[in-house]
């Protein structure tokens, strides 16, 4: 598979539009980099576009902008990278450090996953299908983290939290991504 997107030795992807996020530190690791992570996020929940994922991801939701944000607006979150509806990419912190998006996790009876992973996060929710441009932007950009860093599985937010989490939900079709990285490992 041919791909436009590639990863810099900086860990930033060259077609990605780049908003820093403050929510990140050092991983522990850098080396380790073996797990990418599939979420949905969609703010307010099931309404899709504008900036408040991004804002969210950099302390700037306003709490007051609608009453669910009354609940979130204190996270200190973020992910690598969010795929809008569109297909255009975002990126918000480097792969080479740790993104905030896994929480309390465990792959492969390793626990922390936000040490090792990259987190990809689709706009999008459990009650809608996800855009065919959504799923070429991911791909291409699986394939370039493939390419570049020593990734052995793929797993859902809800595959390495499932007592909290359900995304990226019901809708996402493994199959656009699994027939494609066939010798990585898929939690799902």
């Amino acid at each position: 598979m041919l791909t436009s997107i590639s990863i810099d030795s900086s860990g930033f992807a060259n077609k990605a539009e780049v908003i820093l996020s403050p929510n990140f530190d050092n991983r522990p690791n850098k080396s380790n980099i073996s797990l990418i992570v599939i979420h949905n996020i969609s703010l307010p929940p099931g309404i899709y576009g504008g900036d408040n994922i991004i804002d969210l991801f950099t302390n700037k939701l306003n709490p007051d902008n609608h009453e669910y944000f009354k609940s979130i607006s204190n996270l200190k979150v973020s992910s690598h990278f969010l795929i809008r509806r569109s297909g255009s990419l975002i990126q918000f912190v480097s792969c080479l450090d740790r993104a905030w998006h896994a929480g309390e996790s465990s792959w492969n009876q390793e626990n922390n996953c936000n040490d090792f992973s990259i987190g990809i996060e689709l706009e999008g929710s459990d009650y809608d299908a996800f855009e065919p441009e959504q799923y070429r932007c991911l791909q291409e950009l699986i394939q370039s983290i493939v390419n570049h860093y020593p990734i052995q599985g793929i797993a859902g937010h809800s595959d390495i939290a499932p007592s909290r989490k359900t995304d990226p939900g019901p809708f996402f079709e493994w199959d656009k991504i699994k027939s494609l990285f066939q010798d990585l490992i898929y939690k799902n």
